[in-house]
C-alpha cells in the first residue's frame, strides 16, 4: 500500500503518540510501510517474528529520542564480530532498534556473500561467461558504486579480486601454486563486470571471474545500519561491523564518540585515539588475517594485479562520512602504498587518513589536524 497524509485513518491521525522531533507518528507510520514493503519485505519481517503491530510501536517510540539509556550489544556476522550501540531515552526501544539493526545486516549479509550458494552474488558467479543474472536493486547499485571505486583507484580496489582471493587460506597458511595465481589474476579486471541498468542484471564476461565484497561489505552493512536507525528515529548509535566504525549523533553523556585506532604491531595498544560524529572509521591491516612463511608476513589484504597479499604496509585507517566508501580507500590505499596512497587521499574532499607502512612510519594526509581531535603515537616501530 502506498499511504499519504489524505487517506490516514481518523483514529490514527488522534493517536496519543506526540513527536517533539520533526518526524511525526504519521511519517512513522509511513516509513514502517516503505520497510515492510520495501527494504525487508513481510515474509522477512515474519521470519524473524516480528508482526505489523510491533514493528508500528517500534516505529512510534522513535519518536520520543533523548540521551538517556545505552545498549550495547555484540553479534558475529560476515565472519567477525558485530557491535551495535544505541542511545535512547527508552532503553526497551533502544533494544528493540539494536535488534531491527542487527536483523538488516544480517539480511545483508545473505544478499551480498559469496560463501553462501543461495545468495544473487553466489549466482552471479556461477553464469560467469555464461549468462548475465538479474539481482536486486539493492546489489546492483553497491557493484556500480565498486566499480566507481575501481576507475577512481585505476583498479587497486578490485571486488574481481575473489577470482584470486578465493585461493588463499590465511587460517592454514597455504600458498596457492604459481600456475594457479597466474590463471586467477588474467581473470581479474573490473572491467569484466558487465551492468544492464535496463534488466538490473550483472555478467561477468570471463568463466574465470568471480566478485567478492570482502573490501566493501562491512562498510555498507554499517552504513545501512545506520540509516534505518536514523529512520527508526534513533539520533545517537554507533555501529562496529568487524573494525569498520560508523557513527551518528553522540554518547549517552553528549560528548562525542570516542575511537581508537589499533596499534598494528602492538597487540592491545592504540595507535591514536579519535573523537567523532557523523563519521567513518575504518582501519585495513596486514595483523587482522595473516600467516608467516619463511620469515616472510603474508596478509589476507590481495593485490588484484598480482594476486599475492601486499607487502610494505602494516595498517592504513581512513576516516570519512560514509562508511562503505571508507572500507573501500581503506583498501585501495593499502594497495596503493604510501605515496600513491596518500596523493588519492588528498586529493579526496572530507576523507582523511592515517598510514603506517612496513618499517612503522606513521604518515598523516594534509588535513586530518583540522577534522578530528586525536592523540598520535608516532613510536610504531615492532
Amino acid at each position: 500500500m502506498n499511504l499519504d497524509k489524505h487517506t490516514m485513518p481518523e483514529t490514527m491521525a488522534s493517536t496519543s503518540y506526540i513527536c517533539n522531533e520533526a518526524a511525526s507518528f504519521w511519517q512513522a507510520f509511513k516509513l514502517y510501510n516503505e520497510v515492510v514493503a520495501g527494504t525487508w519485505g513481510v515474509e522477512m519481517l515474519q521470519k524473524y517474528g516480528y508482526t505489523n503491530t510491533m514493528l508500528l510501536v517500534f516505529w512510534g517510540l522513535g519518536c520520543l529520542l533523548a540521551h538517556g539509556a545505552t545498549v550495547r550489544e555484540e553479534r558475529s556476522l560476515m565472519g567477525s564480530p558485530f557491535q551495535v550501540t544505541v542511545v535512547h531515552e527508552d532503553e526497551a526501544f533502544a533494544q528493540e532498534a539494536v535488534n531491527i539493526a542487527f536483523l538488516e545486516m544480517a539480511r545483508l549479509e545473505a544478499l551480498i556473500s559469496s560463501w553462501r550458494a543461495s545468495s544473487q552474488t553466489s549466482q552471479v558467479n556461477r553464469s560467469a561467461g555464461i549468462a548475465a543474472v538479474p539481482v536486486d536493486p539493492e546489489l546492483f547499485r553497491l557493484v556500480k558504486r565498486a566499480l566507481k571505486v575501481s576507475k577512481l583507484t585505476d583498479g587497486a580496489f578490485d571486488i574481481t579480486f575473489a577470482s584470486a582471493g578465493n585461493l588463499w587460506d590465511f587460517k592454514t597458511g597455504v600458498i596457492p601454486a604459481e600456475a594457479d595465481l597466474k590463471k586467477a589474476v588474467a581473470a581479474i579486471d573490473f572491467r569484466n563486470v558487465v551492468l544492464n541498468e535496463t534488466q538490473q542484471s550483472i555478467f561477468l564476461k570471463e568463466t574465470g571471474t568471480r566478485i567478492g565484497f570482502g573490501a566493501i561489505g562491512k562498510g555498507f552493512a554499517a552504513n545501512r545500519a545506520i540509516t534505518l536507525l536514523k529512520k527508526l528515529g534513533v539520533a545517537h548509535a554507533l555501529i562496529n561491523a568487524g573494525g569498520d566504525m560508523v557513527a551518528t549523533g553522540k554518547q549517552e553523556d553528549g560528548k562525542p564518540w570516542q575511537i581508537g585506532i589499533a596499534h598494528p604491531r602492538k597487540k592491545g595498544k592504540l595507535l591514536a585515539h579519535l573523537s567523532l560524529t557523523e563519521q567513518a572509521v575504518v582501519t585495513s591491516g596486514d595483523y587482522e588475517r595473516f600467516f608467516t612463511r619463511d620469515g616472510k608476513r603474508y596478509s589476507h589484504i590481495i593485490d588484484p594485479r598480482t594476486g599475492y597479499p601486499v607487502a610494505g604496509m602494516a595498517s592504513v585507517t581512513i576516516i570519512c562520512p560514509d562508511g562503505e566508501l571508507a572500507d573501500a580507500l581503506a583498501t585501495s590505499v593499502f594497495v596503493l602504498g604510501q605515496e600513491p596512497g596518500l596523493a588519492l587521499v588528498n586529493r579526496l574532499k572530507g576523507v582523511e587518513c592515517i598510514l603506517v607502512n612496513g618499517q612503522g612510519e606513521v604518515f598523516y594526509s594534509k588535513n586530518i589536524q583540522h577534522q578530528l581531535a586525536f592523540v598520535k603515537d608516532t613510536k610504531v616501530g615492532e
